[in-house]
Parts: C-alpha cells; sequence; structure tokens
C-alpha cells in the first residue's frame, strides 16, 4: 500500500498547478480504496475527503441527464475484457451548483479472467471547450437555415423581380404597336404600367435597404431626435394616400419625448408601418400614432388601424425573408412583401424590439421601441446655492432630464468629453473664465455646434448683449433669476 500511496503522491505532483486537471486511483481489495489529487477541489468545490464519502465517489455527482447513457457506457467498457482503455465526456453538478463539463481518460488493469483489479483516471474539466463547442454548433445551425432561408429569399424575390415585366412589356407592346386603341384605352394601360413600375421600383428600394442593413454598408448613426417632429416627418409624404381614402391619421406624440435614432432609418421604418395601415384599411376609417415611454431608457411608437387584420395562420408569415407575405389593399393596391421586413430589421439595428396585434376585419396594432434620448443640462455657476436652485427647480417642473454642475468655464469644458448636453446654462460673471469666454471656448472646441446656450446675468448691459448676440447666444436672463422664466426659457431651446 506504502508503495502505492507513494506512486499516487507522484502524480499529485505531476498535476500540480494544473486546475483543471485531477488523478483518480482505486485498487480492487476489501476497502476499494479511492486516491484523488488535490486538484478534484479546484473542479468539483469537494475536497478528496468528501469525494470519498460519496457512494460512488465522483461518479455520485454525475448530472441526472447524463446519469444513465454514462452508466451505460461504463458498464459496456468494464464487461468488455479486451478494453483496457476508454474516454467519457459527462456533466456533473459542482458543490457551488455549477453544472461542467468533465472528460475522463480511464485506464484499467485485468487479471487472467478479465476482472479489473486496478483502475486509474486523469479527469479533465472541460467545460469552457465544451461550451464553445456548444455555442459554434448553434451558430453553425443558425448559419445552416439563414442559408436555407436565403435560397428561399432569392427565389422569392427573383420571381418578384420578374413577374412585374409581363405588365410593363405587355402593355408597352399594345401601347407601341395597336394604331386603333382609344384614349382611355391608352390612359388604362399607361396606369397599369404606372403601377407596375410603382411596385417594382419599391420592392428593390426595399431590397436594397434591407440588404445594406444586413451586410452593414447602412451604418445607423443615431442622433437626438424630437420624436414629434420625426414621426411628423415621415408620416407627411404619405398624406396624399390618406386623403385618396378618406382616411384620417391621428397623432398623439408628447413634444418633450426625444429618441436616439438614425433620422433617415427610423423614418423609414414609421413610413413602411403608416403606409401599411393606410393600404389596408378602407376608406372612411381612421389610423393613430401614439407614443408613451416603454421601459427605462427606451420609447415605445404604436400604429393602430381599423384596417382588414391579419389571419391568424398568416400572423407568424411577418418578418421572414423566406416566406414572403402580401395582400392587396383594399383600393387594390399592391405591396412588395418587404416593407415589415425591413421595418424590423431597422429596429433590432436600434436595439429596439417590434410585436403586433391583429384580428381579421377589426384591424392591427404594431408597436415598436426605440432607445430615448433624454435631455442632460448642463449647469456652470460658480455659486453653490445658485446651482442647487437652478437644480431643484428643473427636476421639480422637467422629468426626465439629466443634471450636471460644474464650478467653472474649465470644468464645463473637461465635462463636455464625458456628455453632450441638450442645453449649457452658465453664469456670465465667473471668475477665471466668464461668460463670454466659455462660449468662445465653445465655438472653438465645435464651430458648428448646436447646443443652445442661456446666460444668466446681473450685469447686463447692451455691450454685453451685443457680444453674445455676435456669438450666437440670444437667451440672457438677468440675475436673480425667476423660475417660472427660467422653465420658459429651457422649454423654448429644447421643444
Amino acid at each position: 500500500m506504502e508503495k502505492e500511496q507513494s506512486g499516487f503522491q507522484n502524480l499529485s505532483v505531476l498535476c500540480e498547478g494544473f486546475k483543471n486537471i485531477f488523478i483518480s486511483i482505486i485498487n480492487k481489495n476489501n476497502d476499494r480504496k479511492n486516491f484523488f489529487s488535490n486538484s478534484v477541489f479546484d473542479i468539483t468545490g469537494y475536497s478528496p475527503d468528501e469525494i470519498n464519502s460519496f457512494p460512488e465517489k465522483y461518479y455520485s455527482l454525475v448530472c441526472n441527464e447524463d446519469l444513465g447513457s454514462f452508466k451505460k457506457d461504463l458498464t459496456k467498457f468494464e464487461s468488455n475484457s479486451s478494453l483496457n482503455s476508454a474516454e467519457f465526456s459527462f456533466k456533473i453538478l459542482s458543490k457551488s451548483g455549477q453544472k461542467k463539463w468533465l472528460q475522463e481518460n480511464l485506464k484499467v488493469v485485468r487479471d487472467a479472467e478479465g476482472e479489473i483489479i486496478e483502475r486509474s483516471s486523469t479527469v479533465v474539466d472541460i467545460t469552457g471547450l465544451k461550451e464553445k463547442e456548444i455555442e459554434m454548433e448553434k451558430s453553425n445551425s443558425a448559419l445552416r437555415e439563414l442559408n436555407v432561408a436565403k435560397d428561399k429569399f432569392i427565389s422569392i424575390v427573383s420571381h418578384d423581380l420578374r413577374a412585374p415585366f409581363t405588365t410593363l412589356l405587355g402593355f408597352s407592346e399594345i401601347l407601341l404597336n395597336e394604331k386603333d386603341i382609344t384614349e382611355d384605352e391608352k390612359l388604362e394601360y399607361l396606369k397599369y404600367i404606372y403601377d407596375a413600375s410603382k411596385t417594382q421600383l419599391n420592392l428593390i428600394n426595399c431590397l436594397l435597404d434591407w440588404s445594406r442593413l444586413q451586410t452593414g454598408r447602412i451604418k445607423v448613426e443615431p442622433q437626438r431626435l424630437n420624436v414629434k417632429s420625426a414621426v411628423a416627418n415621415a408620416v407627411t409624404p404619405l398624406t396624399g394616400d390618406a386623403v385618396r381614402k378618406n382616411i384620417d391619421i391621428k397623432l398623439d406624440i408628447p413634444s418633450e419625448l426625444f429618441m436616439s435614432a438614425d433620422e433617415r432609418l427610423i423614418g423609414q421604418a414609421i413610413m413602411n408601418l403608416t403606409s401599411n395601415a393606410i393600404k389596408y384599411t378602407p376608406e372612411g376609417k381612421e389610423i393613430s400614432i401614439h407614443l408613451q415611454r416603454f421601459k427605462d431608457g427606451m420609447i415605445e411608437i404604436v400604429v393602430r388601424d381599423e384596417g382588414m387584420g391579419i389571419a391568424e395562420e398568416n400572423q407568424n408569415k411577418l418578418f421572414k425573408i423566406d416566406q414572403k407575405f402580401s395582400l392587396v389593399g383594399t383600393s387594390g393596391e399592391k405591396g412588395s412583401g418587404l416593407g415589415l421586413t425591413l421595418m424590423k430589421e431597422i429596429v433590432d439595428k436600434h436595439g429596439g424590439q417590434v410585436w403586433f396585434y391583429s384580428k381579421v376585419g377589426e384591424g392591427s396594432e404594431f408597436h415598436i421601441t426605440v432607445p430615448e434620448a433624454k435631455n442632460c443640462i448642463l449647469i456652470v455657476e460658480d455659486d453653490l446655492a445658485v446651482r442647487s436652485l437652478y437644480k431643484k427647480v428643473i427636476e421639480n417642473n422637467l422629468k426626465n432630464f439629466e443634471i450636471k454642475t460644474v464650478d467653472n468655464g474649465y470644468e464645463a469644458i473637461g465635462a463636455l468629453k464625458d456628455i453632450l448636453p441638450t442645453i449649457i446654462i452658465t453664469d456670465h460673471d465667473m471668475p477665471l473664465m466668464n461668460g463670454i469666454q466659455l462660449v468662445e471656448a465653445l465655438k472653438k472646441r465645435d464651430a458648428n455646434s448646436t447646443i443652445p446656450v442661456i446666460v444668466v446675468s446681473a450685469k447686463l448691459n447692451d455691450e454685453i448683449s451685443r457680444i453674445y448676440s455676435r456669438l450666437g447666444v440670444d437667451r440672457i436672463i438677468p440675475k436673480p433669476v425667476d423660475s417660472h422664466v427660467l422653465l420658459e426659457t429651457i422649454k423654448e431651446c429644447i421643444f
């Protein structure tokens, strides 16, 4: 036994420093003594003595989902007298409750009858490797699914790109070759050509934008946008379509909400949703667009219509490139089938979500979320009491505002490296750097800056006012500051 223990100690020394490996040796005798290197603790969380106290030693830690197959493989190996080594992989539950993957390289010594008289194992923690393997398999599976979807998508798009040319070429040929057609017929055929061309152009534009987003050729460049203005700008081009169908579009959007979004892309997403709503809403009905704060840091935009609705069996086809789904509008309008797919891609790129509710005959309600751009006010004031007053007035009256305060102009310049304020409120008469010098430094730092500046001064005169005006500052408030005037000035600058 001493020789065996000495041999084990030598093995323990060999795996010293290898925290992901432990050695086990079992001799077949009456007490079946089991030896472990101390590294077993680093992997399982149990000491060698604790492991030895378990009925099946470290095999007692094998997770239930692996236990059946592991025991079957182990029994198969032990009963085959021609085998002297084997390799097993299985999961265990560590003392901390964490699941870990182990790989056991088992070697045995058998007697003349093939019975195992000694066994030794080198057990390696392969959790990191296994997790990467599983992650890679998931990635490969996703890529295979994407490849299948891509093939279906190409097939669908190829058909859709070719189909309108039947109309375009057919009616063009009639107009070129038929001499006796009436003016009414000419107008009718030209309308067919126009509608087919418009549908084709819409399909190509959606396809190109979607492709550019997928490949990163269109970069999402978020900026601080007033949501009410952004939605109004997106909906305005569709006013003519709504008027022709006598559809009323109602906007319920608070003017104080701002989002962090790419103006062109998010406008495209809102336009696509609104265009769909108009397309599938009967004449004389109503479409509403309203906004509200969703979860912390997100804004929810809801587009609701009183249109045709989407049958339940078709709802899972939306947003999928390999399952093009498009209905004819209530006035015969045709769509590309890619508008909603592009819309979702845009929202995804902004870190938002998309979901919807729809019922046939009652209409649809689409929800999208985009990051909210919080208002940040930088207060530059050397008097602590005045700084505290400004901060309290703003916090009590303007919600969702972040307030940063600094003592002087030099600190303000430094703060601008880390924040992008919505507005700057600065005192004029400050030590080291007065308000004029601060504004000049801001202009020198960024000549194209559009951040509004409110100057507060107890020494107002025509000369000071002219200098600030020349620097682009047209909002100067006298000290002591009237709280109502301060709030109204802030609102004028921001909203």
